[in-house]
Formats: C-alpha cells, structure tokens, sequence
C-alpha cells in the first residue's frame, strides 16, 4: 500500500483509467474521506475510499489501482458498509 501520508486535502482521485473519482477531504485512517460534493445523491455526507486502492501520489493526483467505474463500486460509506450496496 502507498504511504497515505503523502496525500494532501483538495488533491484529485482518478482511476487507473484517469477517470475523475473524487477530491480528497483528508485522510482518516487508512482510508481517503471525500468531499461532500463528490458524493452524488448522498451529498448531505461524505464517502471513502480504502486506502488499499492507491496505487501512487504524484502532481496534485492520488491514483488508483482501480478504474474510475470500479473504484465507485468500491466506496465505502463512514461506518465502513459498501456503498454498493446502498445504490438501486
């Protein structure tokens, strides 16, 4: 896994295809909190992204190992429940 400490707030989160995913709120833990505004229909609260899905840091971007589609799969809600699961 990527060092997570090199991930700064309002850097951009793509897919390994560069796909936009998110923007970074801040790290909590060992996993990436989005802002609000990248939430969708749940905009009224954040999601995250598992930090095991980095798969590096550089030029103001936090990549993926995952595809921009796949990776939204992948969001998690605060309490750690997939937010796939959640979706119609």
């Amino acid at each position: 896994m990527t060092d997570l400490s090199q991930i700064r707030e309002h850097m951009e989160i793509i897919g390994a295809d560069g796909v936009h995913l998110g923007t970074v709120d801040r790290v909590e833990g060992d996993r990436i909190k989005m802002t609000k505004a990248d939430s969708g229909s749940h905009g009224d609260h954040h999601h995250f992204i598992p930090g095991g899905l980095v798969s590096g840091v550089e030029n103001n971007q936090v990549r993926l190992s995952a595809s921009g589609a796949s990776a939204a799969l992948l969001e998690e809600e605060k309490d750690g429940a997939p937010l796939a699961d959640k979706r119609s």
